[in-house]
């Protein structure tokens, strides 16, 4: 069980983020999750079919409900409706770890950013929680850049790590960054 009460919804200067619902499957689908380039550094394969985002949309809300880990959608306030991508927020004993994703089209704007710098910044307000952490693989710069624009910093390489199936079938180096209170 979770020690978070995590926020339905958190807005920041341009961005809604919010619990993800069932019928997000086909926005989401169709923004990136269906596009083989984007998980080029993930844990999981593009889906081939809408009903893959679907129980991956249970599988979330499932989650949601024991507190075990909190996924948003993002979305652009300018743009509601829309979902752009999404943000994890998993938290463990003390700490909180992050992942996120973003449709490619959206790249290079700061979207991520701001997602993580906000929930960054919301958990370690949270009473118990003193480290906010994620990694990502050593060959993703654009990830650890986000990373340390949201203030979290390098603190070392985790050796053969995390799986990341579309590049190899072994455990691969990552970077892990964090932000301390």
């Amino acid at each position: 069980m979770s020690q978070l009460n995590a926020p339905r919804e958190l807005t920041t200067a341009r961005l809604l983020l919010r619990k993800p619902a069932i019928e997000d499957a086909q926005p989401l689908f169709d923004a990136y999750v269906s596009d083989p380039e984007i998980p080029r550094y993930m844990t999981w394969v593009a889906h081939r079919e809408v009903g893959e985002t679907e129980a991956f949309l249970r599988f979330c809300l499932s989650n949601w409900e024991e507190g075990s880990s909190f996924e948003y959608v993002i979305e652009r306030l300018q743009d509601p409706g829309n979902p752009v991508g999404m943000i994890g927020m998993h938290p463990g004993p003390g700490r909180v770890g992050f992942g996120y994703v973003l449709a490619r089209e959206h790249w290079n704007r700061g979207y991520m950013t701001e997602a993580l710098k906000a929930l960054v910044d919301w958990s370690l307000s949270q009473d118990g929680i003193h480290r906010a952490q994620a990694f990502c693989d050593l060959e993703n710069p654009a990830s650890a850049r986000i990373m340390e624009k949201a203030g979290m910093t390098r603190e070392g390489i985790l050796r053969r790590y995390s799986l990341h199936p579309n590049l190899s079938d072994a455990p691969r180096d990552c970077f892990m960054y964090a932000k301390v209170r």
